[in-house]
């Protein structure tokens, strides 16, 4: 029997990556800080929640769609960038083909494999992520390049990474893939070799330098190289934050945000919008789940900027639950990442259709005919869910 390759679930998506890639390329995926405490209480926290349905009263026709930053949206569920895609020959060009064909908004990380200019002839509506690394001049440079590329906004990720140790062990990542390299890592690949034999026919092995941040008239840094920046680079303050977001000009997400004076400190700082996210627990570990810290940050702020979220979202109602607490949108990583080992753009483009359809069936359960109905009372909520950080002033 030949494989099948629809999907009916994220978590068979996962299964099937497992059962795809060699086991360092999935352990990058899935592992996270310390004892991964977080990633499961991302997780887990979706779970405590119940809904509330209606009985009677129900919509024939429902409306998913929303507006990101001013861009329009058929699902409030954005393509969150992920760092070099290994998983796949067509990386995030493939990624940004199937949030094309689903309508939706593609995320590209300034670490990514692909350059910003290809990926944004496949999808039109690209929001550009940046960490705070290297000079201003630099930065002010690359900003130049994805605005001439055609993004429509910038990420800015500042929470990345307080925490450098797992407790079980990080997978070993090779400074660039070579000769010597390919011998040391065979008993991880040879195994499997549908892996292999994807990137073979594509003619090129899994790059690992980061095309995005190329110096004018230099050469693309490796990931190792990109990653020793950063650690060189002073951490940002506040008033950096709004030198950045003046240089860009544009719609301005701030992604990381846990507490609410943090929140409160973005809006001061002119952003657009923020992410509430704990970097799906490959930040600090033990950080609470972020669907537990959304509902004060939104009360907090969200009458004044957008507020998204992500981590642990598998599910369509996840992303209704998310939107009842206050969330704009959310942003997907690892479900994305799975359904791109599995299948390819057609794996992802699944994975959006399993979201779409979870979040359709709580809509109309609900008893509403839009994702902007969605609201408190269509959840159980447990008593002590709710967490707030920061929140004195």
């Amino acid at each position: 029997m030949g494989r099948i390759p629809w999907f009916e679930t994220v978590a068979e998506a996962q299964r099937r990556a497992k059962k795809y890639l060699p086991s360092s390329v999935y352990g990058a995926l899935v592992a996270g800080s310390e004892r991964g405490r977080t990633i499961a209480n991302n997780l887990e926290a979706f779970a405590d929640l119940g809904f509330a349905p209606r009985v009677v009263g129900h919509h024939a026709d429902r409306d998913l769609s929303t507006t990101v930053l001013g861009v329009p949206t058929s699902l409030p569920v954005l393509i969150s960038p992920t760092g070099v895609q290994a998983v796949h020959p067509d990386g995030e060009v493939a990624v940004a083909r199937a949030a094309a064909n689903r309508d939706v908004i593609m995320g590209l990380s300034s670490f990514a494999g692909k350059p910003v200019e290809e990926v944004c002839d496949a999808n039109a509506n690209l929001f550009y992520q940046m960490y705070w690394t290297g000079t201003r001049e630099a930065m002010v440079q690359r900003m130049e390049r994805v605005r001439a590329a055609g993004a429509k906004a910038l990420i800015v990720t500042l929470d990345w990474s307080f925490s450098h140790g797992r407790d079980w062990g990080s997978p070993a990542i090779p400074e660039k893939i070579d000769f010597r390299t390919a011998i040391r890592f065979a008993p991880d690949i040879l195994p499997r070799p549908r892996w292999m034999w994807n990137f073979a026919k594509a003619r090129h092995i899994p790059d690992l330098t980061v095309p995005n941040l190329r110096p004018p008239g230099g050469a693309a840094p490796t990931f190792f190289g990109a990653y020793y920046e950063w650690m060189q680079t002073p951490p940002p303050t506040w008033e950096d934050v709004k030198w950045m977001r003046t240089e860009w000009g544009g719609p301005f997400l701030l992604k990381g945000v846990t507490r609410v004076d943090d929140a409160r400190r973005a809006v001061d700082a002119g952003v657009s919008a923020i992410s509430v996210s704990n970097h799906g627990g490959n930040n600090l570990d033990t950080t609470p789940a972020t669907i537990r810290l959304l509902p004060a940050i939104a009360d907090a702020v969200g009458d004044q900027i957008e507020v998204l979220l992500d981590g642990g979202v598998r599910r369509g109602g996840d992303v209704a639950k998310a939107l009842a607490l206050g969330a704009r949108a959310v942003l997907i990583g690892r479900a994305y990442l799975w359904g791109l080992a599995a299948n390819g753009q057609a794996g992802v483009e699944n994975v959006l259709d399993i979201l779409r359809g979870g979040l359709d069936s709580a809509v109309l359960g609900l008893g509403h005919s839009s994702v902007h109905e969605l609201g408190p009372d269509d959840l159980v909520v447990p008593d002590g869910f709710r967490l707030a950080a920061g929140a004195a002033r």
